[in-house]
């Protein structure tokens, strides 16, 4: 059995999806031993991995893509901090396999400094990729700005102008720090911010194809497993959840990272609180005292979503994968209001997919989400449709045999 070296992240959007794949690696007679965001290392020392901290140098950079004025600007700033930390992921994912002797590494897509290193350590080795594949295909739209597709002349000059302004803002943000980084290891340059996402042997992408447009010339070393899907443990439900109120449960959620978006709870407030439903929703950073709660709502700082996406008519959200995934993963439509990162990208899959519906952030107000919230609620069908979907990938079981796999491969045996 292989003692395989993981590494995240500073986000629970990063970490908590690859824990089922660590899990059932370990089942396996697999030995995880984990670096991750310091406040989660207790947690995951309980289901049984040798956890420790990454680099507080690394947990410091905290994303701030919220203050771009554009979804383009949003987007390089989150470039800007990946680039940020890579020269001390580098070190701290060096230290790691020094003391770790890893057989193998698992690194999140996100974490460009330990990928480098992990490209130069000569060890087999994987990515995963917790949100949508930012890598561009012919035919389709170029990832960001959650562009409808289309076919004709008019839309292949778009996606070719765009995808062009797109790659070359984020080459100029990324490649020079990015390139830096890597020659401190001694591996390549590259030219494109994106062929990072190809440098792995292999890539678990954590969705599935109903998430997904059509991609016949990505590499085949990118394996859709479905969405990964895990919460902490002590997920009950408040004893007022189940107090006899028979109306629809609305779930209105925010980003778990800083991303301004408490606005969207008030507007949600307003817009449903003459509404035939129950509306719970759960604020993290932002004090619940700030907001005018309906008689019909109820706010509280964090909640465990499991319980609440068991009885839900609709979630209400940002468009995290995250939340976006758990909600239609139990055939829960969702109404997404993005803003930034890859927000626009999950809401529009998921607008095409019918599972849902998008609403953008520029265009938010109590109005225009009621009939958002009301259309959504008649598209659990396409929900149930991506629930099925995503079973069929086969989940946690699907990533844990492609690594083993890659493990096996001749070039690593």
């Amino acid at each position: 059995m292989t003692r395989i070296l993981v590494y995240t992240s500073p986000a629970r959007g990063h970490l908590y999806p690859i824990v089922p794949t660590l899990l059932q690696l370990q089942a396996r007679g697999h030995t995880i031993a984990l670096r991750t965001l310091s406040a989660d290392v207790a947690r995951m020392s309980e289901l049984g991995f040798a956890a420790a901290a990454i680099d507080p140098a690394v947990e410091a950079l905290q994303a701030d893509d919220f203050k771009g004025r554009t979804p383009i600007a949003r987007l390089r700033r989150a470039v800007d901090t990946f680039t940020a930390r890579a020269p001390f992921e580098l070190e701290d994912v060096r230290r790691a396999i020094t003391e770790e002797s890893p057989g193998a590494l698992l690194i999140d897509a996100n974490s460009w400094g330990a990928s480098t290193i992990a490209e130069a350590s000569g060890l087999p080795w994987a990515h995963w990729m917790p949100y949508l594949l930012p890598l561009p295909s012919r035919g389709a739209p170029p990832w960001g700005p959650g562009l409808k597709p289309g076919r004709g002349p008019v839309v292949a000059a778009r996606d070719h102008l765009l995808g062009a302004v797109i790659r070359r803002t984020f080459n100029r943000a990324g490649v020079p720090p990015l390139n830096a980084v890597r020659a401190r290891a001694g591996v390549p340059p590259v030219r494109d911010t994106v062929a990072l996402f190809t440098r792995s042997p292999l890539m678990l992408y954590l969705t599935a194809g109903a998430m997904e447009y059509d991609r016949p010339d990505w590499p085949d070393s990118i394996r859709m497993v479905g969405p990964g899907l895990w919460e902490p443990d002590g997920q009950t439900a408040p004893e007022w959840l189940d107090d006899g109120d028979q109306r629809p449960l609305v779930l209105v959620t925010i980003s778990s990272e800083f991303q301004d978006d408490a606005r969207l709870v008030a507007t949600a407030l307003e817009a449903l609180r003459d509404e035939p439903v129950r509306v719970v929703a759960t604020t993290l950073d932002t004090d619940p005292a700030t907001f005018d709660v309906p008689d019909n709502a109820r706010v509280e700082r964090f909640l465990p979503h499991g319980p609440l996406l068991d009885r839900a008519a609709c979630v209400v959200c940002h468009g995290g994968m995250g939340i976006t995934q758990k909600a239609l993963a139990r055939g829960v439509p969702v109404c997404i209001v993005p803003f930034g990162r890859d927000q626009l990208e999950t809401a529009r899959r998921v607008e095409l997919a019918e599972a849902g519906t998008r609403l953008p952030a520029q265009r938010l107000n109590p109005s225009r989400l009621r009939a958002a919230v009301r259309q959504a609620m008649d598209r659990a069908a396409g929900a149930r449709r991506m629930a099925e979907a995503f079973e069929r990938a086969g989940g946690a079981g699907a990533a844990a045999d492609a690594f083993e796999s890659l493990l096996r491969s001749p070039s690593h045996v």
